[in-house]
């Protein structure tokens, strides 16, 4: 990732000199606030220095900012570079940062403060749809010479990630989903089942969309392989892509990156099914057949 980290940290440091700036201080009385050198709080401003969520956190009871979803938000769009960390002890998933690559630490933390995700998935269930028995089954068929234990708790991150959908202001998801992963029988015929309607059960939560391509539409743009992008609000100019690879994930933040993802989503979901016919062409899978 060339240009990410630096883009992320340019809208960070841009929004957090937004904050200073509303709460009426220079960048000199934020440094003293906080008894930092003013040129710490001006390379973290300009995008030229990396910043942890606790320095975030510093900063922004230095301006007074008490809107938690703010304040998450801030601290969870700390630059990879810099978020290469445990997670703090606040973080659910500080207990699995030993077994968790610092990649999909990141993830999860950005996939914990979005407002949105929108996801094409080309070869398996989203996990956020998951059953354990289907997580189970992709993790072991992904990592198999992995000992039974670390296999369980990876399962139990997978689920614990669920938990963005639910409560009083759960993450909206839109997930556009080849027949590909509907047919291939991870973990068998019962498993599968499950997993399907496990799918039309998550489809019928008012903030989730799925959309299902049919083979029957031919080629589209998204056979380039999956992605996801998160969208933050109210900060638009947040929104971030992820594209998962074997071995680490890429993340995209350029303009005209996020239009070309963007783009490229809306187009995959227009000619998918909308979301009722989905959910039935869900239910008609017969997994034994």
């Amino acid at each position: 990732m060339p240009n990410g980290p630096a883009v992320r940290r340019r809208k960070l440091g841009a929004e957090l000199r937004r904050q200073r700036e509303t709460a009426g201080l220079t960048s000199r009385q934020a440094a003293t606030a906080v008894g930092w050198h003013q040129s710490k709080v001006s390379r973290i401003e300009t995008g030229r220095s990396g910043v942890k969520p606790t320095d975030v956190v510093r900063l922004l009871d230095a301006y007074e900012v008490v809107d938690a979803g703010r304040r998450a938000l801030l601290a969870a769009l700390c630059t990879p570079d810099a978020a290469g960390r445990r997670g703090t002890r606040h973080d659910w998933w500080y207990a699995y940062g030993d077994l968790l690559p610092v990649g999909y630490r990141d993830f999860i933390s950005l996939e914990s403060a979005a407002s949105l995700a929108r996801t094409l998935e080309t070869t398996v269930v989203p996990g956020l749809f998951q059953t354990p028995e289907y997580a189970r089954a992709v993790t072991r068929a992904a990592l198999g010479d992995l000992p039974d234990e670390q296999v369980e708790e990876l399962v139990a991150v997978r689920l614990t990630r669920q938990s963005v959908l639910r409560g009083a202001a759960p993450m909206g998801v839109c997930a556009v989903l080849d027949e590909a992963v509907l047919r291939r029988s991870v973990g068998g015929p019962e498993v599968m089942a499950g997993q399907l309607r496990r799918l039309v059960e998550f489809g019928a939560l008012p903030h989730v969309s799925l959309h299902v391509l049919p083979f029957t539409h031919g080629g589209h743009i998204g056979m380039s392989g999956p992605f996801v992008i998160f969208s933050f609000s109210p900060m638009a100019d947040l929104d971030v892509v992820v594209l998962d690879h074997l071995t680490s994930s890429i993340y995209l933040e350029r303009k005209e990156d996020l239009q070309a993802y963007c783009t490229a989503f809306e187009t995959l979901r227009a000619r998918a099914l909308p979301h009722d016919d989905s959910l039935e062409f869900i239910a008609a899978i017969n997994v034994g057949a």
